[in-house]
């Protein structure tokens, strides 16, 4: 029998190729191994221009399972200060009745009021978040930098608020006082509570500022808990001034999802991740399969990052 002939290089390198990776932690050896599989849900955006009723069908038809309460209509308030508790009840049983889970409600800060009163109401939100069991509690920080103080002053009252009820109080990227990372690590530092967290949003970093999501994220990473999905196609009109659109499909825009949620892993992120756009359809239905062509592109990318 001919044995194959082994040189002393070649057991070296095996041998140093071996114990490199026995000397690695369990943790990086299961994270090479092991596919992404954040949490992937979507808020009701896409179908605002129809019934909340037909938004929870297309969530589910669409193949999702987690829900997020984002934008109000003038028929659902969601989690507002004035939402009534006969409100808060029927709002909780539409979604179980889909076999839907909420995760996230969005609270509309009134900074234009007293500060007090700001703080009251925006604990009012609060409470009826807890109410339907939500996780996280979204801001979309301030425009007005002669608000800023105001803002940053009801955020730490809210953070502590939140928390006390086991809700994770979280600012996505919205232009003004949360535009880009610099205005972001600021806002943090302010807030100054461990309880106020990012929600990263890629989309909005292209829509509003025109930079790199992937090289604005480094300086937040470790505060990022989750992440709005949106894409953002940017043109120049006829009037020269620049056009910046998120209601498109995925992979049709400026964002490299694949880079992005690389730069996530790095940082050890964990989800979950919320779609909240998609090209809108003439019909309910042809939104529902956009949105659920936006998962199917997630999850694709997911699979290989």
């Amino acid at each position: 029998m001919n044995l194959p002939t082994v040189t002393r290089r070649h057991f070296l390198a095996t041998a140093t190729a071996g114990l490199a990776v026995g000397l690695l932690p369990r943790s990086a050896l299961a994270a090479a191994s092991t596919p992404t599989r954040w949490p992937i849900g979507c808020f009701n955006r896409p179908w605002t221009k129809w019934s909340y009723d037909e938004a929870l069908d297309g969530t589910k038809a669409a193949g999702y399972t987690l829900t997020g309460l984002l934008t109000p209509t003038k028929d659902d308030v969601f989690t507002s200060a004035n939402a009534t508790p006969e409100y808060l009840a029927a709002l909780k049983a539409k979604i179980a009745a889909r076999g839907l889970r909420v995760n996230l409600t969005a609270l509309r800060v009134k900074t234009a009021l007293p500060l007090a009163e700001a703080i009251a109401d925006t604990r009012q939100q609060i409470a009826h978040g807890h109410t339907m069991g939500v996780e996280f509690a979204l801001t979309f920080g301030e425009d007005k930098p002669e608000r800023y103080a105001h803002y940053f002053k009801i955020m730490a009252d809210a953070a502590a608020y939140a928390q006390e009820r086991g809700i994770k109080l979280v600012m996505k990227p919205h232009g003004g006082g949360s535009g880009s990372s610099q205005e972001i690590v600021s806002a943090i530092k302010t807030v100054g509570h461990a309880n106020f967290k990012i929600w990263y949003d890629a989309g909005n970093i292209v829509y509003y500022t025109g930079k790199d999501p992937v090289a604005e994220l480094e300086p937040i990473l470790p505060h990022v808990t989750g992440f709005c999905a949106k894409d953002c196609s940017v043109a120049t009109g006829p009037d020269g001034k620049r056009k910046a659109d998120v209601m498109i499909q995925f992979g049709t825009g400026q964002v490299d999802f694949a880079a992005v949620f690389k730069k996530l892993k790095s940082g050890g992120f964990n989800g979950p991740i919320m779609v909240e756009c998609c090209q809108i359809g003439a019909t309910a239905a042809e939104t529902t399969a956009h949105a659920r062509a936006n998962r199917e592109f997630l999850e694709k990318i997911l699979a290989s990052v």
